[in-house]
């Protein structure tokens, strides 16, 4: 049985994300649920428990393209396609950076990392996919936590590259 997400509007939350959200004025609204550990993906747990099809729910995940750490933003329903992210920022090679590594560097626990408000900026692609939907939501900076906006206030706050990098 899906849990009911809770809501607030613009401001609530707390996290980096969101208070980089609140200082340049952006419209968004937060949801919060209970996560669950046992939950085998942290994204299709999110886009279950908000009742959004998954294809509106994003993950960011943290890749390591020619030795340079790389945040890149897909749909949960899909996977990374590496090759399109080491192409989308001019690289030859892409892997999934080392966990503890993308941790220390957004300042974000794994299944938490939002693209937003991190402790380093890093350079961003967002699936082009985003581009389909009035809003999407994304990781708010803790389990359990997500933030919908619009994705064009995404790509701008990120400095975000628009590419298609998300596999279904």
């Amino acid at each position: 049985m899906p849990k009911k997400p809770k809501k607030q509007q613009s401001g609530g939350g707390g996290t980096p994300a969101t208070v980089a959200l609140t200082t340049a004025g952006v419209d968004f609204t937060v949801h919060s649920y209970d996560h669950d550990p046992a939950h085998p993906s942290y994204g299709e747990e999110a886009a279950e428990a908000m009742g959004v099809s998954p294809d509106r729910v994003f993950k960011t995940l943290v890749a390591d393209v020619d030795g340079a750490l790389t945040v890149a933003v897909v749909p949960v329903a899909g996977t990374l396609d590496l090759k399109a992210l080491a192409t989308a920022v001019g690289g030859k090679r892409a892997a999934m950076a080392d966990p503890a590594l993308a941790e220390r560097t957004t300042g974000y626990v794994r299944g938490g990392i939002s693209p937003l408000g991190q402790r380093r900026k890093l350079p961003t692609v967002l699936d082009a996919s985003a581009s389909a939907h009035p809003t999407i939501c994304v990781s708010a900076g803790r389990r359990g936590l997500e933030v919908e906006l619009a994705p064009t206030d995404l790509a701008t706050l990120t400095n975000a590259t628009l590419a298609p990098i998300g596999r279904a």
